[in-house]
C-alpha cells in the first residue's frame, strides 16, 4: 500500500512541476539528489565495514556472550513465559545484545527466531503474546550501547565528532525501552 501512496506523490509531484513550467528544475534535482545519494552510500560503504568487523572482533572475543550473561536473569523476570523455554531466551537474549552493539544485520535472525520460539509457547496461535508484545517493544527501542550505524552515518556525512552521539543515544534508548517495558506492562495486564 505504502507503495501505490508513495508513486502517486511522485507522479503528482512530477506532474505539478511539468505544468507548471517547472520541469527543468525538477529534471535538475532529481540528477542531484540521484548524485548526492550515491556519495553518501560510497562513503558510508568503508565506514560501515569497519563497525561491522569491529562488531565481530567484539562477538568473538566473547563482549557479546558476557552482556547475554548479564541479561539473562532481567529478561527472565520480564519475560514469563518465555523463560521456561531456553530456546526462545537464547534467541531473545543474543538479539536484544547484538541490537545493543550495533550488530543489527546479526540480529535479524535471533529476532525472527525468538518470534518463532514465542509462538510456540503461544496458546492462542494467530494472536500475539504478552511475551512476543513485549519482544517486539524491547527490539524496536533496544538500548544501545554502541550506535554504529549513526555514528557511521555521521562519518560519512562530513561530522567534526560522529561519536558525540553515543550518550544522547544511550539515555534516549534507555528511556524509550523503560517507557516502552512500562506500558506493555500495563496493558498486559488490561487486554
Amino acid at each position: 500500500m505504502i507503495n501505490y501512496i508513495w508513486f502517486i506523490l511522485l507522479v503528482f509531484g512530477i506532474l505539478v512541476g511539468i505544468f507548471t513550467g517547472n520541469g527543468e528544475a525538477i529534471s535538475k534535482a532529481i540528477i542531484d539528489s540521484t548524485s548526492s545519494t550515491t556519495n553518501l552510500i560510497l562513503g558510508l560503504m568503508g565506514i560501515m565495514c569497519f563497525w561491522c568487523g569491529t562488531m565481530k572482533v567484539a562477538e568473538k572475543s566473547g563482549l557479546t556472550s558476557k552482556l547475554a550473561k548479564v541479561l539473562t536473569p532481567i529478561l527472565k523476570l520480564l519475560f514469563r513465559d518465555a523463560s521456561k523455554s531456553e530456546k526462545a531466551m537464547g534467541a531473545i537474549v543474543m538479539n536484544l545484545t547484538a541490537n545493543m552493539l550495533g550488530l543489527s544485520n546479526a540480529a535479524t535472525p535471533f529476532g525472527i527466531k525468538a518470534m518463532e520460539e514465542l509462538d510456540k509457547l503461544n496458546p492462542q496461535k494467530g494472536r500475539a503474546s504478552n511475551d512476543m508484545a513485549l519482544f517486539l517493544v524491547m527490539n524496536a527501542a533496544c538500548i544501545q550501547i554502541l550506535p554504529s550505524t549513526i555514528i557511521s552515518i555521521r562519518a560519512a556525512e562530513g561530522s567534526n565528532n560522529p561519536g558525540i552521539i553515543i550518550i544522547p543515544a544511550m539515555i534516549a534508548t534507555a528511556t524509550a525501552a523503560t517507557v516502552g517495558i512500562l506500558c506493555s506492562k500495563i496493558l498486559q495486564r488490561y487486554f
